[in-house]
Order: structure tokens, then sequence, then C-alpha cells
């Protein structure tokens, strides 16, 4: 059965060491953060920057990416959700 996008946000959560959630909730700063810094994407951990610039963030450190204009400003989608979880798999 594939993966809901429920299932991949807590697979990524769980693996940049954050906590499941039991619904389809997006990101947190924190948990964005975490997967910045799994990436390999360097952040103020003091001041977090905007979500919008740690999902650019995250999208420029993971190659696999596509560049599209708008993406930064929206959640991400299922495809997204799928890439990074593959890359931390391979960590």
């Amino acid at each position: 059965m594939a993966q809901t996008v429920g299932d991949l946000r807590n697979e990524i959560r769980l693996a940049v060491d954050r906590f499941e959630r039991p619904d389809s909730a997006g990101f947190t700063k924190e948990s964005l953060a975490a997967i910045c810094e799994a990436v390999g994407y360097g952040i103020d951990h003091d001041s977090y920057p905007p979500k919008a610039a740690m999902r650019a963030g995250i999208r420029e450190s993971i190659d696999e990416f596509e560049p599209e204009p708008d993406a930064a400003e929206r959640s991400f989608r299922k495809a997204d959700l799928q890439t990074i979880a593959a890359e931390l798999r391979e960590e």
C-alpha cells in the first residue's frame, strides 16, 4: 500500500529525531530546521528563517529536486516528501 502524505511526513520527522504526529499536519519550523540540518543546509538555530526559506534550502540541498519558481511558497507536495524521505533513507 502506498504511503500517505501523513505517513511520509512522519517518516521524515522520525528520521530527523522529531516526534510523530497523529494527523497530517504540516511541518513546524523546528521540524523544517531539523530537516535542513539533516540535508546539509545550514541555518541559524537561534532565529529560524521563514518556512519558505527553509523549504527552498531543503530543495537546493537535494539534487533530485527540479527547479520550480513557486515551490518554496507552498507546503511540500507528496512527490516532494517522497524525494526528501528517500534522501534521508540514504544517510
